[in-house]
């Protein structure tokens, strides 16, 4: 795998590796005709009992019928409604058995998390599936930045973004070609505030984030990949 344009794919990677954890749960089966009935959530199952189908609808981008085949995906492969870290890490690492996905999948799960229960519950995937999917450009950066942002003060700093890099080429491994230098993520850091950074001051904020993001091509092609993958 070729590792060029790595600042943008800093950007990019969230969704593309969400999509995928989504589909080994299962959740991003297509809906068949039986999801057409107007039924509640079945909840028999499950000891986590999500909040009500109207109300998330109202919460996300989600018709009721896509709202069940979700649930339906979520409930099949997570019986007791919800999970913790090191389950969601062992999903990740299935896709990158020549690398290490354990720093990067802490990041996801934490940015999932959002409050702070060490455990993913249905509404947190739903959530994070509806703003991915179907929100907008505007709150897709949103929730990339606030990854990115890992101590939450509303700035990225390089320090932040140098860890979220080597997450990424840990995760990589032996995957990426040419093979890396010690110095690549540093250097990938250096390009993204390069344009990021636009006043120089050594933050990125929120505002120069969305910005220059919205002048990048590739980033917000990015960004339209998986709309109405379900």
């Amino acid at each position: 795998m070729a590792m060029q344009g790595m600042e943008l794919c800093a950007v990019a990677v969230v969704i593309l590796l969400f999509i995928a954890v989504l589909k080994q749960f299962g959740i991003l089966e297509p809906i068949s005709a039986e999801d057409s009935s107007d039924g509640d959530l079945e909840l028999s199952a499950v000891r986590h009992q999500p909040e009500g189908l109207e109300q998330l609808q109202a919460q996300t981008k989600f018709t009721k019928k896509e709202l069940q085949s979700l649930y339906r995906g979520f409930k099949s492969e997570c019986p007791s409604g919800r999970v913790d870290e090191e389950t969601f890490t062992l999903i990740y690492a299935q896709f990158f058995p020549q690398g290490d996905a354990s720093a990067y999948a802490h990041f996801l799960f934490t940015a999932f998390d959002a409050d702070g229960s060490g455990a993913l519950c249905f509404e947190d995937f739903v959530g994070g599936l509806s703003v991915l999917l179907r929100g907008t450009v505007q709150e897709k950066l949103n929730w990339a930045f606030n990854l990115y942002d890992i101590n939450k003060d509303g700035f990225i700093t390089k320090e932040e973004m140098l860890e979220i890099m080597k997450s990424i080429y840990d995760m990589m491994g032996r995957c990426t070609l040419p093979a890396l230098r010690d110095s690549a993520p540093a250097e990938h850091v250096e390009l993204f505030f390069q344009k990021m950074d636009r006043n120089g001051d050594g933050v990125v904020t929120f505002e120069e984030f969305l910005e220059t993001c919205q002048q990048d091509e590739d980033i917000m092609s990015s960004m339209q990949i998986f709309e109405n993958t379900i």
